[in-house]
């Protein structure tokens, strides 16, 4: 997801920057000195044009990093501070808001079900309530409906500082903390006691407070998926619907970014010849966070996502350390 809100919610394109950064580095000022130019490259243009490589890793990045618990936003920070990578990152804003639509699709297929169920009872609700009569007790589609919407609303609190939050991306203390916090969160995860809250009988205060736990996930570090899923199991969600009700979560927050970098995306202009490198980035992007959604839903029954968190402890200390010795 664009910028905006922070993807779901800053674009993840760490393993991106660790590869392509080295092996097809940014070319500003090669022409001007006179140092070869790639024959990928566009002679009259400094920067490298998009490949069908490109697009393949990105979007094979896209779907992993926007789903597993490892928290995009941080390691593509430490890639812009830390190792210097500032412009390999950088991609197409429209070739951005397509990765993110792709991961949408990935949700959508795994929870088509719950999804057109979700449709047919929100029209169903307009209708009652037009009629002024709502059926008891109200059906579960139509309760996760109201769920999702009020887990929606806490991220409303961080668009007016959303550029604060984003520039606690440049602070690498912040960021190495951040990782460490989401690395004791999914630890917790681990133990807190199984619950039986699903949408049948979950209240509106825990949806609330799973999406204050998203609102927090749009800070440099802390994963949205780990932050939603541990928070959705704190206040006694059933592991699957901790993760299902997390993915779902997803859709207003990814639609909502997007939508509102659309205007700077066509601003930016869009190569037509890259269009289906871009669709093949998609479809990579769609195949592959379909894959993660299956194995993040897995990883939850068992209750094991202690690999997660020793992970963002392990890249959280490192960070410290090479920040402090920079």
């Amino acid at each position: 997801m664009p910028a905006e809100i922070k993807s779901s919610i800053f674009p993840p394109y760490v393993v991106y920057s660790f590869y392509i950064g080295s092996v097809f580095p940014p070319w500003e000022g090669s022409a001007a000195e006179g140092r070869h130019l790639p024959d990928f490259c566009d002679k009259q243009d400094v920067r490298c044009g998009m490949t069908y490589l490109k697009a393949i890793l990105m979007g094979l990045v896209q779907g992993v990093a926007e789903f597993l618990p490892i928290s995009s936003s941080g390691h593509l920070a430490i890639a812009r501070n830390l190792l210097n990578m500032e412009g390999a990152g950088a991609i197409p804003e429209f070739f951005d808001v397509l990765l993110h639509l792709g991961t949408l699709i990935a949700v959508f297929a795994a929870y088509w079900r719950d999804i057109c169920d979700m449709v047919v009872e929100f029209f169903h609700g307009i209708g009652d309530l037009a009629r002024h009569s709502t059926p008891t007790p109200v059906p579960p589609a139509r309760r996760l409906v109201l769920l999702i919407v009020i887990g929606t609303l806490p991220l409303f609190a961080v668009l007016p500082i959303r550029k604060a939050v984003q520039g606690l991306g440049d602070n690498m203390y912040f960021v190495g903390a951040a990782l460490i916090c989401t690395g004791i969160l999914l630890f917790l995860c681990d133990r807190v006691r199984k619950g039986h809250k699903t949408e049948r009988n979950a209240r509106w205060t825990d949806a609330l407070l799973v999406g204050v736990g998203q609102a927090v996930a749009t800070l440099p570090g802390v994963s949205r998926s780990g932050m939603t899923i541990t928070a959705g199991c704190f206040v006694g969600y059933e592991r699957r619907f901790a993760v299902r009700f997390s993915f779902l979560l997803s859709i207003p927050a990814v639609l909502g970014a997007n939508i509102l970098s659309i205007k700077d995306a066509a601003a930016a202009g869009i190569n037509g010849a890259e269009v289906p490198m871009y669709l093949v980035g998609v479809a990579v992007a769609a195949v592959t966070g379909y894959l993660c959604i299956r194995l993040l839903k897995f990883i939850a029954e068992k209750g094991r996502f202690g690999a997660f968190a020793y992970y963002c402890w392990a890249v959280g200390v490192l960070t410290l350390v090479l920040q402090g010795i920079k």
